[in-house]
């Protein structure tokens, strides 16, 4: 079993938001503000930093149908030209990164408030043109009957070959004068997803 990240997953596990039987015309609508996709690096061999992208957005439809998208232009690297460069040498200028899924909600029908469960998650990250199947283990939870979360169980790994940015990566090292960057990250992620009653 391949287990990837980006996004992040993104990157991502929006589908449970069908965990209620309530109706609404639009699904279950990503709340981006409360939500983040989170990814690590470790440069110099030693030194690890995080990273996360502010720009989220999805939905899953009442037939399971998921879809979030990662603003790639939101990358925040915690240093101004960091961003520049992941934004022109890694995402090589493209808008965003897109997870899709289709996820059984008559699963989490019963889920009740407060409750939570753990379940496979299974889909594809797009980025850049290049598709990464993503499989790993999430927790979904029950907050109110009109909300819930969905957290990563374990960290998804990402390879930047699997990725297509190994040599983006390649460049932000030279650009940085830097011995190393790791060509594997760990990505994490918190979604929360609501509807109006």
């Amino acid at each position: 079993m391949r287990k990837l990240i980006i996004g992040m997953t993104t990157v991502f596990v929006m589908g449970f938001w069908a965990v209620t039987g309530i109706a609404s015309p639009e699904g279950w609508i990503l709340n981006g503000e409360n939500s983040t996709v989170a990814f690590g690096s470790v440069k110099k061999d030693t030194v690890g930093e995080s990273h996360h992208f502010t720009g989220l957005a999805g939905a899953v439809k009442h037939d399971g149908a998921v879809t979030v998208d990662i603003d790639l232009s939101s990358v925040e690297t915690w240093i101004d030209k960091r961003n520049e460069r992941m934004i022109e040498y890694v995402f090589l200028n493209a808008p965003k990164a897109t997870f899709t899924a289709n996820v059984d909600m008559a699963a989490l029908e019963n889920l009740a408030v407060g409750d939570m469960t753990e379940m496979e998650l299974k889909g594809t990250l797009t980025l850049g043109g290049t598709d990464i199947a993503i499989q790993t283990p999430v927790m979904v939870v029950r907050l109110a009957e009109n909300k819930v979360m969905v957290i990563t169980s374990e960290m998804i790994w990402i390879s930047t070959e699997e990725a297509g940015i190994d040599e983006g990566v390649t460049k932000l090292m030279e650009l940085a004068k830097l011995p190393g960057i790791t060509r594997a990250f760990p990505v994490t992620f918190r979604l929360v997803f609501e509807h109006d009653m």
